[in-house]
């Protein structure tokens, strides 16, 4: 018990019910504030592993309320991955787009990965226009955008005129600044341990 309680003759547990009821009214308070609703833009960047999965975590969340989705995958593409063969079954509800040809140090091809960072964007922008879609998630498009080969301002001006309510997950290390200003939500990830540096490898149900 603290000495605050001890001073106030409060028990241990009278102290914690009082603890969270101010912090209840502190929330209840910031919740009635929140009257705005739109679409968000969410950017999950940074080293650290969980970007993507975050990403397909919110893209089941939408799942589960019955909203349209779309996923466009900007570099992965090269193996399979157990989000992309369990988000196919939701076929009616799901446009799922594996556009990527593999990382740059495996395709070793700048002008091919160009070719289909625009390929995807492509894909991607007409999801961005469409009024039906409800979620949008762009995974790795921040890769594309750090390399170059998609403008930076041509994503900006299709989020900007994007439908008001739809939402949009954007994942990949190197988010430019200037999506991060734009963005509503920013989560950057940090590395502190990976099994793959103790030669561990990439794991199905955690990697793939």
């Amino acid at each position: 018990m603290s000495r605050g309680s001890e001073r106030l003759g409060l028990t241990e547990d009278e102290h914690y019910r009082e603890r969270a009821q101010r912090k209840k009214e502190l929330i209840d308070r910031k919740i009635a504030r929140a009257t705005i609703e739109r679409g968000v833009v969410v950017v999950n960047t940074g080293n650290g592993k969980g970007k993507s999965s975050s990403g397909f975590g919110m893209l089941a969340r939408s799942l589960g309320h019955g909203l349209q989705c779309g996923v466009v995958q900007f570099i992965k593409g090269s193996f399979s991955t157990g989000e992309e063969a369990f988000f196919r079954r939701f076929d009616d509800l799901v446009d799922y787009h594996v556009m990527g040809e593999g990382y740059t140090w495996e395709t070793q091809d700048r002008e091919r990965d160009i070719a289909a960072s625009a390929a995807a964007w492509a894909v991607a922008r007409e999801m961005l226009t469409n009024p039906e879609v409800d979620f949008v998630l762009l995974d790795e498009l921040n890769i594309a955008l750090t390399k170059g080969y998609i403008a930076i301002d041509d994503v900006l001006e299709a989020l900007a005129a994007r439908p008001e309510r739809q939402h949009v997950v954007i994942t990949g290390r190197g988010a430019p600044d200037a999506l991060i200003e734009a963005a509503d939500t920013v989560t950057e990830m940090r590395v502190v341990k990976h099994a793959f540096k103790a030669g561990i490898k990439a794991q199905k149900g955690i990697e793939l």
